[in-house]
């Protein structure tokens, strides 16, 4: 019998901004998005936890924060802003990286969430001491899904760099199976590599490849607010045009075509 094709639509950056949150809910409300991961350290926070007690259908998990805005574990202290800072960093030793995480997800969980997978923010656990933190407070903490960011395929349209960073993180593919071997990962994972081109057309013809088994599609919704226009980031237009594929009628009739259930983390615990 062959395996269901079944579907987790994450959005990320939840808590990043009120522009962003609002996207995120619309995206679940009245689109396929099925399950997001919150930023602790998100200038929205508790903005986001107030949407998250009234959107209980959505499923809530971590995206931890080791690059960008202000740690929680030392309040006041900004952490690197760039990746490459932040691999400086954990070179000299500069970043309690445990503890931090640790710090996250208790302030996560202290909202009354209870966090049901994890991931990072610009994809750090492809840093080893990240990852092996990552894979320790998920243990302790009773988290049970970590992300395995590693792009099934070439996404048409993807630019060559795009492709060239999604076929190197590969690289790191036997050390997540070593590290994450008492945890759970999804079969699949789509979106790095059309992240921030990712329109209706795009999203459909990678929904039309999704192999059989269970797939993670990443995606960054959000409303083209005031605050998402003057925050730090290079994704803002692009969340807009990802909602608007989110609550496609064409999206969900191409879901339909191809028989994908549609489910979330917690539905699979």
């Amino acid at each position: 019998m062959p395996l269901p094709i079944q579907l987790i639509f994450n959005a990320d950056d939840f808590g990043f901004t009120r522009d962003v949150n609002e996207g995120i809910i619309e995206a679940h409300r009245n689109g396929v998005l099925t399950a997001t991961t919150l930023m602790a350290n998100g200038n929205a926070f508790d903005h986001a936890v107030a949407c998250a007690r009234e959107t209980p259908t959505l499923d809530v998990g971590v995206h931890l924060v080791m690059a960008q805005g202000e740690s929680v574990a030392a309040s006041g202290r900004a952490m690197p802003s760039t990746l490459r800072e932040l691999a400086a960093a954990l070179m000299r030793g500069e970043i309690a990286v445990y503890e931090e995480a640790v710090a996250q997800i208790r302030r996560i969980v202290a909202a009354g969430i209870q966090p049901s997978h994890i991931d990072t923010h610009k994809h750090t656990h492809l840093f080893p001491p990240i990852l092996d933190a990552v894979a320790r407070v998920s243990i302790e903490f009773g988290i049970p899904w970590v992300r395995r960011p590693f792009d099934f395929g070439v996404s048409r349209g993807a630019g060559i760099a795009k492709q060239i960073v999604a076929a190197g993180m590969t690289i790191m593919r036997p050390r997540f199976a070593r590290v994450l071997a008492d945890l759970r990962t999804t079969d699949h994972f789509a979106g790095f590599q059309i992240t921030g081109t990712m329109d209706t057309a795009a999203m459909i013809e990678t929904l039309e490849r999704i192999p059989p088994g269970l797939t993670e599609f990443m995606c960054h919704p959000g409303v083209c607010g005031p605050e998402l226009m003057g925050a730090a980031t290079r994704l803002k237009q692009s969340r807009a045009v990802e909602l608007a594929a989110l609550t496609s009628p064409d999206v969900r009739r191409a879901i339909e075509r191809r028989g994908i259930e549609l489910t979330n983390y917690l539905s699979l615990r």
